[in-house]
């Protein structure tokens, strides 16, 4: 599994006119490619009337999918530079259809490559990048009167409370990146004077919002 990686919010979508032709960007988070050839059909049913609905999709931990497609457009003038904007952005299991509903008005190649690359980017940046990094979970007991300490330094820290439970004691679920959890363990023993149950949690991918680079 990959320590960290970037990737789109669940779903989003943008638009941009560009001499006279409309271009409507939709952006998925998927995981496999038949999830997102579903979301590719999706759209086009949803636009059958378009001029153009154009794709593309990078998908796996090393990119192994990656598939663009111009449906219409000439050649390597939408679907490429649609998926290098996904290359440049560093973006894992994301899928992005851009629609065009023809203006009259002929952008040659340079101009559909900038528009099909610029209306990607902004619909991902109104979807919003989260950065996925693997974290080790724990749990951590403490009596109350130990709380409102331990939250304050919590929350002013690299790592992250999920979430509090309010019990008997209090029990307090924490995501520490993938490597520190030696030293977090060393941490709250010292925090707490010895006075808290920890407890190893399994591993998850917390989500962490990140900003867009915008062609």
């Amino acid at each position: 599994m990959l320590a960290n990686y970037f990737t789109v919010k669940k779903e989003g979508e943008d638009q941009v006119i560009i001499q006279k032709s409309r271009f409507i960007g939709y952006v998925k988070r998927v995981e496999t490619e038949e999830e997102a050839q579903n979301f590719i059909q999706k759209i086009k049913k949803k636009h059958h009337d378009a001029t153009h609905n154009c794709s593309a999709y990078m998908i796996g931990e090393n990119d192994q999918i990656q598939k663009a497609n111009d449906d219409g457009e000439p050649s390597g003038t939408a679907g490429v530079p649609m998926l290098e904007v996904l290359k440049k952005q560093g973006l894992k299991d994301t899928a992005i259809v851009v629609t065009r509903y023809f203006g009259g008005i002929k952008l040659g190649a340079g101009g559909l490559i900038r528009a099909y690359g610029s209306t990607t980017s902004k619909a991902i940046q109104t979807t919003g990048i989260v950065k996925r990094q693997l974290m080790q979970g724990f749990s951590i007991t403490i009596d109350y009167n130990l709380l409102g300490k331990l939250e304050h330094v919590l929350r002013d820290s690299d790592h992250i409370l999920e979430q509090i439970n309010y019990m008997e004691k209090a029990e307090l679920i924490v995501y520490v990146k993938d490597g520190d959890e030696q030293d977090f363990h060393e941490w709250i023993i010292n925090l707490t004077s010895d006075q808290a149950e920890i407890v190893k949690k399994g591993s998850a991918y917390i989500e962490i919002d990140v900003e867009s680079t915008v062609e």
